[in-house]
């Protein structure tokens, strides 16, 4: 069996190429559909999951400072170069991940003032699953835009690299 650590770092390659994905169908979107409130909220969803990522990384004491959780507005190119630094960040923590530090508590404190624990295990599982919701959300706009929605199923990425291997 695949130890823990491998896997999480197999499935952020799995969601590299989710979020490569996700670029294009926003990519898709006619031109004359990308000013659009809803072509926005694609945009925002794709700058949030980047920025929940960084929140992460925050919390795992690997940034300076905690980055807002909704970002709105940013350009399609800026989210995209965020979310390709946001990767490299990613690749580097993950690539020292061991049993250790899946196990490790951390700690912060909610927005609301609520404080809270959970394990880097838990964290990394909330994480990667996050990521698939708004994903999902993001395939709906394009397609209701008249884009082209990519599934991003795991078992067809999982398929793809084993035709590849």
């Amino acid at each position: 069996m695949q130890p823990l650590a491998d896997r999480f770092r197999r499935w952020y390659e799995y969601e590299r190429d989710c979020n490569s994905k996700t670029f294009e169908m926003l990519d898709s979107v006619p031109a004359e559909r990308r000013e659009t409130a809803e072509y926005r909220k694609a945009v925002d969803r794709m700058a949030h999951l980047t920025s929940a990522r960084r929140r992460w990384l925050f919390r795992l004491g690997r940034l300076p400072e905690m980055p807002t959780l909704f970002p709105t507005g940013a350009k399609l190119d800026e989210v995209r170069t965020s979310t390709a630094e946001t990767e490299a960040l990613w690749v580097e923590y993950l690539r020292t991940l061991d049993d250790a530090e899946l196990a490790r508590t951390i700690e912060w404190q909610g927005p609301d003032g609520t404080q809270f624990r959970f394990d880097v295990e838990g964290a990394l599982t909330q994480v990667f699953g996050h990521a698939w919701y708004h994903r999902g959300q993001i395939a709906q706009l394009v397609a209701m835009l008249g884009g082209k929605a990519v599934d991003t199923d795991y078992i067809l990425w999982c398929r793809n690299q084993q035709a590849t291997a």
